[in-house]
């Protein structure tokens, strides 16, 4: 079941009444509960959360922490019928020492202390820090172990940590304790450090930080709670609540476990004593809250969005430049079709003239119209040619094709793959013959998306002698395209508007008399945004069929029919494994955006790789 791999965390920050623990007990207790109820498998409340983190000197008094421990009794108790594991935060008398520890709670068990490790100047006023190793110590009626050390549920492991304590590398679940006082820039910088360390470790971070209610003498605390998941803010609240805050989300521990297969990472993780916990609630998929981007190669934001292709861009052009110089070459030559994928390699080949300092007219397109092209694609072509000052010619290949169709004896009226790759394939033999006449770089205009699914004809748009877009999915081409229609000229942007609103389409079957594509590709195929969804998820983690289809319903929910999407997933699977061996023999071409599937290094997979095991997966969806 894919809801297996999600963990459900919460992180919360009760309001407190200062040295006051019935009173932190009873608002940590209202909130443990509501997160219980929400489905929360593990739990974070912050630092000194039973009371308060400023104290001030009397958090050394008999009377404070007597009450602080049998307001953690109660806690316990009042848990002790669900399996979730609570760390919350109180000072503990040990070894003659005061500590500032949490204390890590399940089923009505203390299974362990961890104490703060690095205080600051003023925490040593009051506090030891233990840096010493792991020691069972009498605390509440049991041995309870003492230190750092590691939670292990069977099914996940955990740490605790307190703000300025070195980080972790062994868990796949960080619980951060906090009672850091609020500064002007101080929460751009927080959010930062937890998508940072979530990255640097492959692991989730749920951060509970203390906020309403604490003194504000000398402070102010804002609350923050913050659950972040391989270098991504997954949730956080609004911070200055006068009741506190709370937040859910689901860790993806099957995305973090792949992660970290990709890497070396378990070679750097420190050996750590490991606390064995019970297993955990079981999380119904009601509880489930995770949601995932219907487009994970694109930003959702404009200004992320913008800045990405900017970048994309700025990629492509520097690639294809290194290209030119290595080869002594001063001419880019490119088949034209007034659609996406070629537009975009025209817009590539610009920028790259302008970077090498060449003119626009190095640039040859050629565009040539064959049985399906219509007038509106090849009025498209003219215009995009002349709005970006590059060279146009026209070549017709019907009449090639006919010659050709006649000297192998195919029927031109049998409209199958034949009929189609005659023309692409002619196409092909005119561009690669023209950049040797011309003494010219022949630039590949299929996308990432296409080479996925193989759909490109062998040996005719799949070759050429550098293809810039190879690593630009599709849904990514069409913001691209967009990107600079925003930054154009009148005329150029017209053009690129037209491409736009053009469908994506081959146009190799004829428009049976009007003007009007009749061959969608995404008809055939299916949505690219679906494609690019799975595409994305399979290659990085190696996601089951059920899971992708699991994500994708979450994904596309209200868009596209869970039956549709199955089907489509059925589609992917088939033609990522019968159409390997396209990608064996693919031109050069940069990959941009962590996805690539160039056969020297970036993807190797044979290309009689079985799909039965995933297809019978996804047909039993």
């Amino acid at each position: 079941m894919p809801e297996t791999s999600y963990l459900k965390a919460a992180a919360l920050s009760p309001r407190v009444t200062v040295a006051h623990p019935d009173q932190c007990l009873h608002a940590s207790l209202e909130a443990v509960q509501a997160a219980l109820q929400a489905g929360a498998q593990v739990i974070a409340l912050p630092e000194l959360g039973l009371c308060g983190c400023t104290c001030g000197d009397i958090v050394t008094h008999a009377a404070l922490l007597d009450a602080c421990g049998a307001a953690l009794l109660q806690l316990a108790a009042q848990t002790r019928r669900s399996a979730a594991l609570i760390a919350v935060g109180l000072p503990v008398r040990a070894l003659g020492r005061l500590y500032n520890c949490a204390a890590i709670l399940q089923s009505g068990n203390i299974l362990g202390l961890v104490p703060k490790r690095h205080l600051s100047p003023e925490e040593r006023r009051w506090f030891t820090p233990h840096a010493g190793d792991v020691r069972e110590i009498p605390f509440a009626g049991a041995r309870v172990p003492l230190g750092r050390q590691l939670f292990s549920t069977g099914d996940c492991t955990l740490s605790v940590e307190f703000d300025g304590d070195t980080p972790t590398p062994g868990a796949e679940v960080v619980l951060r304790l906090s009672a850091e006082p609020e500064q002007a820039g101080l929460h751009e910088r927080r959010r930062s450090m937890l998508a940072a360390q979530s990255a640097s470790l492959r692991c989730g971070v749920v951060y509970a930080g203390a906020g309403a209610g604490e003194s504000t003498t000398d402070f102010v605390f804002s609350g923050p709670c913050l659950i972040a998941e391989n270098g991504e803010i997954l949730t956080e609240n609004r911070r200055y609540e006068s009741e506190g805050g709370a937040v859910y989300a689901c860790l993806d521990l099957e995305l973090l476990r792949a992660e970290r297969r990709k890497t070396s990472f378990a070679d750097a993780t420190e050996s750590l004593p490991v606390t064995p916990c019970a297993p955990l609630p079981t999380l119904k998929e009601g509880h489930i809250t995770r949601k995932y981007s219907p487009s994970p190669f694109v930003p959702l934001s404009p200004r992320p969005r913008d800045e990405r292709c900017r970048e994309i861009l700025t990629m492509q052009a520097a690639a294809l430049a290194k290209r030119l110089t290595h080869v002594g070459q001063r001419q880019m030559l490119l088949g034209l079709s007034g659609g996406l994928d070629s537009t975009l390699a025209l817009l590539v080949a610009a920028r790259t003239a302008d970077l090498l300092q060449l003119p626009r007219g190095a640039i040859l397109c050629i565009t040539m119209p064959g049985y399906g092209t219509t007038d509106y694609t090849r009025e498209t072509a003219g215009q995009l040619a002349a709005a970006f000052g590059a060279t146009l010619w026209e070549i017709d290949i019907r009449p090639a094709c006919d010659l050709h169709m006649q000297d192998i004896g195919h029927d031109p009226n049998a409209h199958d793959a034949t009929y189609e790759n005659v023309q692409a394939r002619e196409r092909a033999q005119v561009l690669m013959d023209l950049a040797n006449q011309e003494g010219a770089l022949l630039l590949g205009t299929g996308d990432l998306s296409e080479l996925a699914l193989g759909w490109c004809t062998y040996n005719a748009d799949h070759m050429s002698m550098y293809n810039p877009n190879a690593g630009v999915p599709k849904t990514l081409v069409r913001h691209l395209v967009r990107f600079v229609l925003d930054e154009s000229a009148p005329e150029a942007a017209a053009a690129l508007e037209r491409v736009l609103k053009t469908p994506v389409s081959p146009e190799l079957l004829p428009t049976e008399g009007q003007d009007k594509i009749v061959q969608r590709t995404e008809d055939i195929l299916g949505s690219y945004d679906v494609h690019d969804f799975y595409l994305y998820y399979f290659y990085h983690y190696g996601f089951r069929p059920r899971k992708l289809y699991f994500m994708a319903q979450r994904a596309f929910a209200g868009v596209y029919a869970p039956e549709q999407l199955k089907a489509w997933l059925v589609i992917f699977l088939k033609r990522f494994f019968s159409q390997q061996f396209k990608r064996s023999c693919l031109p050069d071409g940069p990959g941009v955006v962590g996805v690539s599937l160039s056969p020297r290094g970036a993807w190797r997979m044979p290309s009689d790789a079985s799909a039965a095991l995933w297809l019978q997966q996804a047909e039993e969806l």
